[in-house]
């Protein structure tokens, strides 16, 4: 199936096109965050600290500092995903208004139910 797209559209599909990219590395990178935020055992020293806390102020602070730490960058990192995830969806609605869709990273026409033909925004064939 031979499809094109409007020549007016040419420079904003090109630019949402890397825009996209650019939030899909960012939704992975804060995605391997969240991962290792949750993955890491800071909670269990603060706990270990916290048995210590009865005996001194200092280790009661401590304990609450890394239990601070653990949490914020919990929610640092999930911050930072649902902030890629939103401004990728974004991207992926706009592709939706033009007829197109993502496959990963790979555009197709959404009338491409066996995903055969992948769409270049660069190749100037497909502008009309």
């Amino acid at each position: 199936m031979d499809r094109t797209l409007g020549s007016a559209d040419k420079f904003e599909l090109q630019q949402n096109y890397r825009r996209f990219l650019k939030y899909q590395e960012q939704f992975s990178l804060a995605n391997e965050a969240l991962k290792d935020a949750r993955a890491s055992r800071v909670w269990v020293v603060g706990l270990i600290m916290l048995l210590f806390a009865l005996a001194s102020d200092f280790f009661l602070g401590a304990s609450a500092a890394l239990f601070g730490l653990y949490f914020y960058r919990i929610v640092l990192a999930w911050y930072q995903s649902s902030q890629a995830e939103e401004g990728r969806e974004q991207m992926e609605r706009w592709f939706a208004g033009k007829g197109l869709k993502f496959q990963g990273r790979i555009l197709y026409f959404r009338e491409d139910d066996m995903l055969e033909n992948p769409v270049d925004p660069f190749d100037d064939a497909i502008y009309q």
